[in-house]
């Protein structure tokens, strides 16, 4: 029998559009926003902690970068970060993620805590601060400010209560970097005591997304 197709029927050799389809069980998977190559390329700031007794001020993101780095590659038991959104500029980079990794492997007692004004930065693109504490949890902390307590207006890195990055004002790459000054470190660390004390835990930053 001839398999001839009709005359009259519609002729099927022509490809047909792809026709789009979304299944209703479909979700996104939230991944970490990419590390720019740029960042990657931080190098840490060549003064060395609890020697260096000058004040190093900057005015750049790549200075801001370089310290920051040195410090947290030098740190030994703890480090306190006061920062309105995590700052990923500052702070989202490999070097500084590895540095970190290693301040908290280094010693069961070293510890990381994380003070933000507002998390959903982090949340929403990801952050290898935030990586950092879901992985080390029993070493690590990261809360929100209270939003009825006042602001000190800044952001800051403390370092073992003796050394800081401050940038007092959070629109601008400038501030300046302490190596060795345990008084001006105990005084930051009460303050960021106060604001510790009074934070707020929010769920979504311990959570691990799909």
């Amino acid at each position: 029998m001839s398999q001839d197709r009709p005359s009259d029927a519609p002729d099927t050799s022509e490809e047909l559009p792809a026709i789009e389809f979304a299944s209703p069980g479909r979700f996104s998977i939230h991944n970490p926003e990419e590390i720019s190559k740029d960042l990657a390329q931080v190098e840490p700031a060549p003064f060395v902690l609890g020697e260096h007794l000058s004040l190093e001020r900057f005015s750049e993101a790549n200075a801001a970068r370089a310290h920051a780095l040195a410090l947290v590659q030098q740190a030994r038991l703890e480090l306190c970060l006061y920062s309105p959104d995590g700052e990923p500029w500052l702070y989202n980079h490999s070097a500084l993620r590895d540095a970190c990794q290693r301040f908290l492997l280094q010693s069961p007692k070293a510890r990381l805590r994380i003070l933000l004004g507002d998390s959903q930065r982090m949340i929403r693109h990801g952050h290898v601060l935030l990586q950092l504490c879901r992985k080390f949890t029993s070493q690590t902390d990261i809360r929100l400010r209270h939003p009825e307590y006042p602001d000190s207006g800044d952001a800051y890195l403390l370092v073992d209560q003796r050394a800081y990055l401050r940038r007092p004002e959070i629109d601008s790459y400038a501030g300046y970097a302490w190596y060795h000054e345990p008084a001006k470190g105990r005084q930051r660390a009460n303050l960021f005591e106060q604001h510790w004390n009074t934070s707020q835990f929010d769920p979504n930053l311990r959570s691990l997304p799909l």
